[in-house]
């Protein structure tokens, strides 16, 4: 036993344990990884199962530290779907940032992208979305009938304009002679005088663009002034709404008022030769011509400014690009005249206090219709920076803004997107980025994000439905702060052949008739 004993002790000292290697005594040294501890025996998890989780405010969630984090973007505003990277519920809209999250420094917003990744869809969820919050949606031109469907699920107002369809009178003062009245009937003569003083201003501005679209160019300061005086000689004398017609009428008969500011020093002759041009572009806008006869007949229908109302405009073909920049523009100065009116009666405590939010689509079809329309289209927007209104403008690229002929008139629409207090990038071409980072900053990793989504759909032989990769993806620039990425998710009552966003009804009305 005694030499057993011996032999297995020597026995025991020969053997040897085994040295370990070099990178598992580096790895047991550092502690154990994302997955636990290596080697046999460690435990470390072939499959790390997904955590649930779960969005709250601050106050919600401060007792969980140190399991929460911050959001990648704000919840505050209208939802409109997932952030692309992280899958954050994204909230987002002009007026909610600017009011409620101070995130912005007024309330509007610019929508860049091409056409058909969704910039309608977009704008649509905002204000169906705003609509819950009490704001009141004015879509001042749908060339293309798309928010037709949305308004009036909103029970909106829908006013069609176009030859034989509808009329907007552009000598129509619209509620501000009537909103007037009851102003100095309540004391508030000074706002009386500001409601008409606002109402000339835009009838002259809508004349004038009429006359540059027209003619291609702007009248002239003497022709400008001419009809500055005349619209006030037509205030005067006139009893009811006076239209183009009768504007032309007091011009022809030559009073003395419009015979002083003419200059014609007592010379008839002289006076008519400085309104020949005048009366002769007059005479073309009453009679027909190329704009037709909407804008000199009396308004078929008079907007209301108690809820939601589209002007549609679809009826106007594609090809008669000078007439749908000026019913754009005949839209926008009627729509901003009315949300004026409303803000003087809050404010004058005879009514409640209305939220609007303007929708200015395709943009670039009213700045490319003639010299001088930028002034025009400044002229219009900037008269909406009363409270609670919100503004969205929409064009496909910044070529569509800056191809303009006049250097002056360039800087001016890029000044459209400069002063956004947001905007909103689709998919746009590589082209487009040298002219966008100039009124943006944008990194070059969301530079090849915007590029990326402008793609075509893959190439299918079989008739799918293939969408693009960019359809209703958007990048949201504020300043010089990261973008966030969304895409856009729609709910049942939007999407489908009933769906609010069905904008290629006639395309697939042809595919059902001859499959």
């Amino acid at each position: 036993m005694a030499r057993m004993r011996l032999l297995t002790a020597k026995k025991s000292k020969t053997v040897k344990e085994p040295a370990a290697r070099p990178e598992k005594r580096r790895a047991r040294d550092a502690g154990p990884g994302a997955r636990g501890w290596t080697g046999r025996g460690g435990g470390m998890a072939a499959l790390v199962p997904s955590v649930t989780e779960y969005r709250g405010t601050t106050v919600q969630v401060c007792g969980l530290w140190p399991f929460s984090s911050g959001a990648s973007s704000p919840m505050i505003g209208v939802p409109l779907g997932r952030h692309e990277e992280t899958q954050a519920t994204v909230c987002c809209d002009p007026i909610s940032w600017f009011q409620r999250a101070r995130l912005i420094s007024n309330p509007s917003a610019f929508i860049l992208g091409k056409p058909g990744l969704g910039k309608s869809t977009l704008v649509r969820r905002m204000f169906l979305g705003l609509s819950a919050q009490g704001v009141n949606a004015l879509v001042l031109g749908d060339l293309k009938g798309e928010h037709v469907k949305a308004v009036q699920a909103l029970g909106g107002q829908v006013i069609k304009l176009g030859r034989g369809v509808g009329y907007l009178n552009i000598l129509d003062p619209g509620q501000a002679v009537e909103v007037a009245q009851r102003l100095e009937e309540a004391g508030h003569h000074e706002a009386a005088t500001r409601v008409r003083a606002d109402a000339h201003g835009r009838r002259l501005n809508m004349v004038v663009s009429l006359i540059t679209i027209s003619r291609n160019n702007p009248p002239t300061d003497q022709e400008q002034t001419i009809l500055d005086r005349a619209l006030r000689v037509l205030d005067d004398r006139f009893d009811g709404i006076p239209v183009l017609k009768d504007l032309l009428d007091v011009i022809v008969s030559a009073p003395d008022e419009l015979r002083q500011v003419a200059l014609d020093r007592g010379d008839i002759n002289v006076y008519l030769k400085e309104t020949r041009a005048l009366e002769a572009t007059l005479l073309g806008l009453t009679g027909g011509g190329k704009l037709g006869e909407i804008f000199s007949r009396q308004t078929t229908n008079p907007m209301s400014r108690d809820r939601s109302v589209v002007f549609d405009v679809s009826t106007i073909d594609e090809t008669e690009t000078d007439l749908q920049a000026a019913v754009l523009l005949a839209c926008w100065s009627y729509g901003f005249g009315t949300v004026n009116v409303a803000n003087t009666l809050a404010d004058a405590g005879l009514e409640p206090r209305r939220n609007y939010f303007v929708v200015l689509d395709e943009l670039w079809r009213a700045l490319r219709a003639g010299k001088g329309m930028v002034d025009r289209v400044d002229a219009l927007t900037r008269l909406n920076r009363s409270v609670g209104v919100g503004q969205i403008m929409i064009s496909h690229t910044m070529s569509d803004l800056l191809a303009l002929p006049a250097e002056e008139d360039r800087m001016k629409a890029r000044g459209f997107v400069e002063r956004s207090g947001m905007v909103i990038c689709g998919g746009l071409p590589a082209s487009e980025m040298p002219l966008l980072t100039s009124a943006i900053p944008l990194s070059r990793q969301e530079q090849q994000k915007l590029i990326s989504w402008q793609d075509p759909p893959a190439w299918d032989s079989r008739g799918l439905d293939v969408e693009p990769p960019g359809r209703g993806k958007f990048l949201i620039k504020v300043g010089g702060r990261p973008g966030i990425p969304v895409l856009v998710g729609l709910t049942s009552l939007e999407q489908g052949p009933d769906g609010v966003n069905d904008t290629e009804g006639k395309w697939r009305e042809n595919s059902e008739k001859f499959a």
